[in-house]
């Protein structure tokens, strides 16, 4: 089974740190989402038949391992063990750096150079007919506000791949017709729970 990276510690300087916090996540998603046919394919132990099914050599070509079900209980020991808790882990990282983009910054290095630029902008005398362009200014994006659009981003990535990853396994095991968010809840109620 695969091995799921280990969760960071949370802290904002982990949050602001775009390249850390991109990188767990592209981690993540890559050591289980991204490889899940190949994840279930490895569930699948050839020969563990404990008999002979005579209806098997009818067949003129073996159904791929791809198609092949799995074990039921194969199917729930890789879901408990390797595909919620990698989940869960992504979703406390986005859960806690979006709780970092809603508080206040207050050791933003930007900040006063911020606010030295958007004095000199209220101060311009903008005279269009003269020079179009005097108008524009583009003011610059705090570490909170760059963060909150990138937990948005990563949100929607995250809903996709699971969305994915959550059909693949409903394919090869047994799902319930639940979905991936009610999968994940009840997990968390049980076993797993937090």
């Amino acid at each position: 089974m695969s091995r799921t990276p280990e969760p960071p510690s949370l802290t904002p300087r982990f949050c602001f740190n775009q390249t850390a916090l991109r990188d767990f996540l592209r981690i993540s998603r890559g050591t289980v989402d991204d490889t899940i046919s190949q994840n279930l394919n490895a569930l699948v132990t050839p020969g563990t038949s404990s008999t002979f099914d005579p209806t098997s050599t009818t067949e003129r070509t073996p159904r791929p391992i791809y198609r092949r079900p799995i074990d039921a209980h194969a199917c729930g020991e890789f879901k408990k063990r390797v595909l919620f808790p990698s989940w869960q882990s992504r979703s406390d990282v986005l859960n806690y750096c979006a709780g970092v983009a809603t508080s206040p910054d207050p050791e933003d290095p930007d900040h006063v150079l911020r606010e030295v630029e958007d004095g000199k902008a209220r101060e311009r005398i903008v005279d269009e007919r003269l020079d179009p362009y005097s108008a524009r200014y583009f003011p610059q994006d705090s570490r909170t506000e760059a963060l909150a659009g990138l937990m948005r981003n990563e949100r929607m990535v995250e809903s996709i791949i699971r969305g994915r990853t959550w059909g693949l396994v409903g394919e090869r095991c047994d799902n319930g017709g639940r979905g991936f968010e009610e999968a994940l809840d009840e997990w968390r109620r049980g076993e797993g729970g937090r």
